[in-house]
């Protein structure tokens, strides 16, 4: 994957909080928008990939929807501890660019995500 640094699994509580607290919502895609009051904080962009593969998978539908599948989890796991880490409640998945990576010598295939989201915050509470 050509020197980019592999990401870290986050070890932060604030991380198994904002994914256990009560299923709340906190991941909206494109569409989806979270809640009216709450306040924006920056644009970020997080990128992961799914697991590799035997072979090609530019026609085969099954591989395909299995690493599409297991991406779109890692994505998920990925924007809950980004939006624990920079300290957001909420994420706006506004774009996205999926494409196939291969390995020619291991003859290995794999999807690669790039995920473009809007970081929000609850609204402050005024003292």
């Amino acid at each position: 994957m050509g020197g980019r640094a592999a990401i870290d699994s986050v070890s932060d509580p604030d991380a198994e909080r904002a994914s256990v607290n009560d299923n709340a919502k906190i991941v909206y895609w494109h569409r989806e928008l979270p809640p009216l009051n709450a306040e924006l904080v920056a644009e970020h962009t997080i990128e992961a990939t799914s697991g590799r593969v035997a072979g090609t998978i530019s026609h085969r539908d099954e591989l395909w929807d299995r690493c599409y599948t297991e991406l779109m989890a890692n994505i998920q796991t990925r924007l809950t501890q980004e939006i624990a880490r920079l300290g957001g409640h909420y994420a706006h998945v506004h774009s996205e660019s999926i494409d196939t990576r291969h390995d020619d010598a291991a003859g290995e295939a794999w999807l690669h995500g790039r995920f473009s989201y809007m970081l929000y915050r609850r609204p402050s509470q005024s003292p």
